[in-house]
């Protein structure tokens, strides 16, 4: 849990547009009380050392997806994805900020299709974009 968290704080201080909000240590305790009680966390074993996690809640809607810099563009994202979408069955939802255009081509290139936009309604106040994948394509009026 502490190396997950660790990872999305390095995330976070490598980032020039994201904000710190909270305190390393408030992540740790987030991801220690609440997120890993209340969802399922797929982690990537890197030869002994956690190289990234995914997490699921509500068995449908992925609230982190994140590598450590020295295990990006290796298909470890992919691969936690794929393992979400097995779990899923029939539908993954995720956000992703609007200034993160890495990981827009990501879940584009893994079937993800962006359907709702924000201005900034998250604690952040970024703008962000609501990505939808299904078993069935999406329809031209749900895209």
């Amino acid at each position: 849990m502490e190396a997950c968290a660790d990872i999305f704080n390095r995330w976070v201080d490598g980032t020039e547009w994201m904000p710190r909000i909270h305190t390393p240590d408030d992540v740790r305790r987030y991801y220690r009380e609440t997120l890993f009680v209340n969802g399922v966390v797929t982690v990537a074993d890197c030869q002994g050392e956690i190289g990234g996690f995914l997490a699921l809640v509500e068995d449908r809607f992925v609230s982190a997806l994140y590598l450590d810099q020295p295990y990006r563009s290796r298909g470890i994202g992919a691969a936690l994805l794929g393992e979400a979408k097995r779990r899923a069955k029939t539908e993954l939802r995720l956000w992703t900020f609007e200034h993160n255009t890495g990981a827009q081509r990501f879940y584009e290139r893994e079937g993800l299709a962006p359907v709702r936009r924000t201005s900034g309604d998250n604690e952040e106040g970024l703008p962000d974009i609501l990505y939808l994948w299904r078993a069935e394509p999406l329809s031209r009026e749900e895209a």
